[in-house]
């Protein structure tokens, strides 16, 4: 079969609950960067059970601080910006995941081949797909992990 996400997955990953405040995402994102020293772009987000809802990037986490009409006013250069971010963290920090999460999650099997997990990244512009068996997260494949698996396998 060659290469599949049962090769690059990894079976520990961070997750989240819906009911998790922004805040305390944010601290988990942060220890998760500190933990693996380096970035984690996204993370699951689940229920008790450990069934799949969604998942919450940091780009989920910009369009909470980004002003939401930015693009209505103009160019960022001519807003006035002091305080923004404050003000969109004081605003956000009590929301929860649930709220800002992508329950559209696309996911993979295990058996799933190397080079249709690379299409699928390319073409949805995504670094990472949780790998589904039998209705059971089994495990995450990352856009950094299949790259540094080819290299291993090709340099």
């Amino acid at each position: 079969m060659g290469m599949t996400a049962r090769d690059v997955m990894d079976h520990e990953f961070y997750t989240l609950l819906p009911q998790t405040t922004i805040a305390e995402a944010l601290r988990i994102f942060k220890k998760a960067c500190e933990e693996q020293n380096q970035i984690v772009f996204g993370m699951v987000v689940a229920n008790e059970s450990g069934q799949l809802l969604g998942m919450v990037s940091m780009y989920d986490i910009f369009l909470l601080l980004r002003p939401k009409y930015a693009h209505i006013w103009g160019e960022m250069k001519d807003l006035d910006l002091s305080g923004i971010i404050d003000e969109a963290f004081r605003r956000t920090k009590s929301m929860q995941v649930g709220d800002i999460m992508n329950a559209g999650v696309l996911t993979i099997t295990p058996d799933t081949h190397l080079l249709m997990i690379i299409d699928v990244m390319i073409r949805q512009r995504i670094r990472h797909l949780p790998v589904v068996e039998q209705g059971e997260m089994v495990g995450m494949v990352y856009l950094h992990k299949v790259f540094r698996h080819l290299l291993d396998r090709l340099a």
